[in-house]
């Protein structure tokens, strides 16, 4: 029999964490996280990790652990929770994985095709189509070439569009062509559970989470990092808000009105991304019951 895999996916705000904590303490295992803003050890507050107490009940991996200034992505981030998996498996049969960040959820199940290297000149292209003529302009753009992807995307996120682009120019192929086709072998099972809630119930969720990190000290965690505002990792909702506010582009007030929307603007395309995972069992995050009996009957 395969060893198991157990995924525990959702919108941000959802309480993944706290079940994906419990579930590994009733079965004796430990939890990978999937959150690819939680690697990054001086983005704590704003990207809500794990608290000291959390982590001291059931041992994570891929927390914290890198620098921002270290490239990272989700093929490398495949590579390495494989490794992982294949030393943990030889000690448990079921391990946890708990996130939220789509792609690198897909790193893990199917696997993510090598995208090609883009030639300078077809970078440099598209660095001046959005430079000459605005983000709307390419969002528009990515909307013609790739439905698909500009429907999960975040929009504001111009570097994510001008990857998509810059694919689409030199292959002839969506960019989510790439995300969703590869379907790697693995050699344990995978059960996908992914939480959802009423949407009134998670907005509010939302809004109080971004109160809580407002009041443990976010701005400051984000004024800190104003030096490296241009590295990939800082293009996160709760960080490019008050970038804007310290530059005097927007009140404080407003900046933390624009985290809650982004916030929950990002919930929605979570939900819509996971929407197309087959085979997927969709459950209230206070349905411990029923996930436990999922895995257990899995382990059978």
């Amino acid at each position: 029999m395969k060893p198991l895999l157990v995924v525990i996916g959702g919108p941000t705000g959802i309480g993944k964490t706290a079940t994906a904590i419990q579930l590994a303490q009733e079965f004796g295992t430990e939890i990978i996280s999937a959150d690819s803003r939680q690697f990054y050890r001086e983005m704590k507050i704003g990207t809500a990790v794990p608290s000291v107490k959390e982590l001291s009940l059931v041992k994570h991996h891929f927390i914290q652990h890198l620098s921002i200034t270290q490239n990272y992505n989700a093929s490398a981030f495949e590579n390495d929770v494989l490794n992982l998996l294949t030393k943990l498996f030889e000690k448990y049969k079921v391990i946890m994985v708990a996130g939220g960040s789509g792609l690198y959820l897909d790193a893990i199940m199917n696997g993510i095709d090598d995208l090609p290297s883009v030639p300078t000149d077809v970078r440099n292209k598209y660095n001046l189509l959005y430079q000459n003529h605005g983000l709307k302009n390419i969002q528009e753009l990515l909307k013609e070439k790739d439905p698909r992807y500009f429907s999960t995307v975040d929009l504001n996120n111009h570097k994510r569009i001008l990857k998509a682009l810059e694919i689409f120019e030199i292959t002839g192929r969506p960019y989510s062509q790439f995300l969703k086709n590869s379907h790697k072998q693995r050699p344990f099972d995978i059960l996908k559970i992914f939480l959802d809630m009423d949407r009134h119930e998670l907005y509010g969720r939302i809004n109080e989470r971004v109160n809580t990190m407002v009041a443990s000290g976010l701005e400051d965690e984000a004024r800190n990092l104003m030096p490296f505002r241009d590295l990939r990792p800082l293009n996160t909702v709760g960080y490019k808000e008050l970038f804007e506010y310290f530059d005097g582009k927007i009140t404080r007030v407003e900046a933390i009105e624009q985290i809650k929307n982004h916030s929950r603007a990002y919930a929605r395309r979570q939900l819509t991304w996971f929407r197309r995972y087959t085979g997927a069992y969709w459950l209230n995050p206070g349905q411990y019951g029923e996930m436990y009996k999922l895995i257990y009957n899995n382990l059978l």
